[in-house]
This record gives C-alpha cells, structure tokens and sequence, in this order.
C-alpha cells in the first residue's frame, strides 16, 4: 500500500507541475499578469501565483474557469509538453 501511495503522489504532483508550467506559460503568452488573469477568471491573485509554484492544486472547476480565461481547452492546460 505504500508503494502505490509514492507512486500515486508523484503522478499528482509530475501533474500538478505540468498544470502549473502550461499556466505560466499560456498566461505570459497572452501578456497577462496573474492579477489580470485572476480578474478574467474570477479568482484570487494570490491563488494563481500558489498554481503557477505548485503550492495548490486547482480544481476542474478552478482549471475549466483558467482555461476560458485565457481561451485554450482545459486539456492544453493538462497535457505534457512535447518538446
């Protein structure tokens, strides 16, 4: 059970890391601030700064609102680079 509790934990946050690496780069693409994209998604600055660090993890909800703030599909904002 241990094992698969580790495994399970660097997938969430390997995931957490891609979210937050989509969002900074999505949100500075659009030459948005985090304060500009919190006012275009209806949340809190200081939470989009806690996505952008990996600090917190966004809802779907939180993540669908992102998403059509900065126009993209939520699932660009999920999915790994391919670079």
């Amino acid at each position: 059970m241990a094992v698969y509790s580790a495994i399970n934990s660097c997938r969430k946050m390997r995931l957490r890391q891609i979210f937050a690496a989509n969002l900074r780069a999505r949100r500075n693409a659009r030459g948005l601030s985090q304060e500009d994209l919190a006012d275009l998604a209806e949340i809190d600055r200081t939470y989009v700064s806690l996505l952008e660090r990996c600090e917190y993890s966004a809802s779907l909800d939180v993540v669908e609102r992102i998403a059509v703030a900065l126009n993209v599909d939520a699932s660009e904002l999920l999915a790994p680079s391919h670079k």
